[in-house]
């Protein structure tokens, strides 16, 4: 269904059934939403994932959910049954319980209902994901190979196919219709590289234009080509095609067979074999900063702000999708720190096997860690994915009156947190949070979500809301000074 007919019928429904004054049995159950996390055809990297979605809405009283897993498609191979109630917040959750978990490297299916108090069902919403335990347990070891240019056979906007920054994921390229029975895209590298991943992304939200048959040529002169890898009966949005190591710099995508009226992309990314270059080290002491926006920057000025709060410290920023512990134990002089930082994008449009490396540095590393926004849900990341989920919302106190802004309670005394009003105010800019920390994490801090987090060994540290942001009613500042001055003190002794 096109967007803007979908939003007619959202609208309409707001009108009439969600409206006070319309409020009545004339308004059904909807099906839940099944867009949080896990999305569909997500990798998840633990037996025991969080599965979570947005509330259906309609109906009589409180609702209820049913949910069911199983590992067929039509639910009856290995069929599982929970119910739970439904979490006020908008978006309802279930932790697949540690006494249950589900088969590794499996694809498993996953359904839910609601139901309301007069015992009248919605209709089921369905989706799947594959469990893979041991693909996050090392960097990828490879390298993006990032195009100079892109051509397509027909359309507007091609340049999306390669805009990597956190909005590119949502922008597409799609081919004019009805257009020829073969659509292509043609990417030039600018010299010939060795390739061995590619990802492909369209959007999850709308089905028209998935690619379902299509093929990847490559060529050395743009003129004879050579298929490298095909695919038959695509079913998804998203791919991760592994390559068998092919040279070249010209990369053709034919896509001959597509669901809707004209395929559409929002994404294309190839990878070379080897490791990135170790970065130099500033001449003192320094805090390496992870910029986990997609293109590998930091989504605040994280960096500078390590010399505003302590001159004496430096800041070196490395891409997430760089990082990793052979760079961190090949770097000529170790940092003092490690700054993970935020970013603007949804996990579920994310290659999130760029992220090994860091998982790494959080389970390995000795300097101490913050992690902040993005940075803290992946301290929980580096035990599984799915322990983060989307709130169903966005918190974002730039807009908020000073009245409606979070208040952030602390749960125990720590060193971090001195001195500051209990509760306290801080800049948040997230819609994504984490639900499940993993046990070498503790909570310290919550307001309607998990805000802070501490390792029981004292290395890790993780803020949800943005102590660096320079804003008036930022009582936290002084948490990222603290910490700061905390690491260059352990440091120096």
């Amino acid at each position: 269904m096109p967007r803007r007919s979908l939003a007619r019928l959202t609208l309409a429904f707001f009108l009439f059934c969600l409206w006070p004054a319309q409020a009545s049995a004339a308004c059904p159950v909807t099906a839940p939403e099944l867009t949080t996390n896990p999305d569909y055809d997500v990798i998840v990297t633990r037996t025991t994932p969080v599965l979570s979605f947005k509330n259906a809405q309609g109906g009589q009283g409180d609702r209820v959910y049913e949910m069911q897993i199983a590992g067929d498609k039509d639910f009856k191979t290995g069929l599982v049954a929970y119910s739970l109630q439904e979490d006020k917040e908008g978006v309802s959750a279930l932790l697949i319980p540690k006494d249950e978990p589900l088969t590794d490297k499996t694809r498993w299916y996953w359904r839910v209902r609601a139901k309301d108090e007069k015992g009248d069902y919605g209709p089921w919403a369905a989706s799947r994901f594959f469990v893979d335990t041991q693909s996050d347990k090392a960097f990828m070891n490879m390298t993006r190979a990032v195009p100079v240019s892109v051509k397509v056979s027909s359309g507007s906007d091609p340049k999306n196919l390669i805009d990597y920054s956190d909005q590119g994921l949502d922008t597409q390229w799609r081919a004019a219709p009805p257009g020829a029975d073969t659509a292509w895209v043609e990417l030039d590298l600018g010299a010939e590289r060795a390739i061995s991943r590619i990802w492909m992304l369209a959007d999850a939200g709308n089905k028209d234009g998935w690619p379902v048959s299509f093929r990847w040529l490559a060529s050395s002169d743009g003129v004879a080509w050579k298929e490298a890898v095909k695919v038959e009966d695509g079913d998804t949005y998203r791919f991760i095609l592994d390559v068998d190591r092919v040279s070249a710099r010209f990369w053709r995508l034919e896509i001959s067979a597509w669901t809707g009226y004209s395929t559409a992309l929002n994404e294309l990314l190839l990878y070379s074999p080897g490791m990135p270059d170790t970065p130099s080290p500033p001449d003192g002491p320094y805090v390496l900063v992870i910029g986990n926006q997609h293109d590998g920057f930091t989504f605040t000025e994280l960096a500078r702000r390590v010399p505003e709060l302590v001159p004496e410290l430096a800041a070196l920023t490395v891409p997430h999708h760089e990082a990793s512990m052979a760079m961190y134990e090949a770097l000529a002089k170790k940092p003092v720190a490690i700054l993970l930082s935020g970013n603007n994008a949804d996990y579920n449009d994310l290659p999130m096997f760029e992220y090994n490396g860091e998982y790494e540095i959080i389970r390995a590393a000795p300097a101490p860690i913050l992690g902040i926004c993005a940075g803290h849900q992946m301290l929980s990341f580096a035990s599984g994915y799915t322990r983060v989920r989307s709130m169903g919302w966005s918190d974002i106190s730039a807009m908020q009156s000073p009245e409606e802004r979070t208040r952030i309670r602390m749960l125990a005394d720590d060193p971090l947190f001195a001195g500051l009003p209990r509760p306290f105010t801080a800049p948040e800019v997230h819609g994504w949070a984490v639900y499940d920390p993993p046990e070498n994490l503790e909570v310290v801090a919550e307001s309607n979500y998990i805000q802070a987090v501490r390792g029981k060994d004292g290395r890790l540290r993780g803020t949800q809301f943005h102590p660096e942001i320079k804003v008036p009613y930022n009582q936290a500042e002084d948490v990222l000074k603290r910490f700061l001055l905390d690491a260059l003190k352990q440091a120096k002794n």
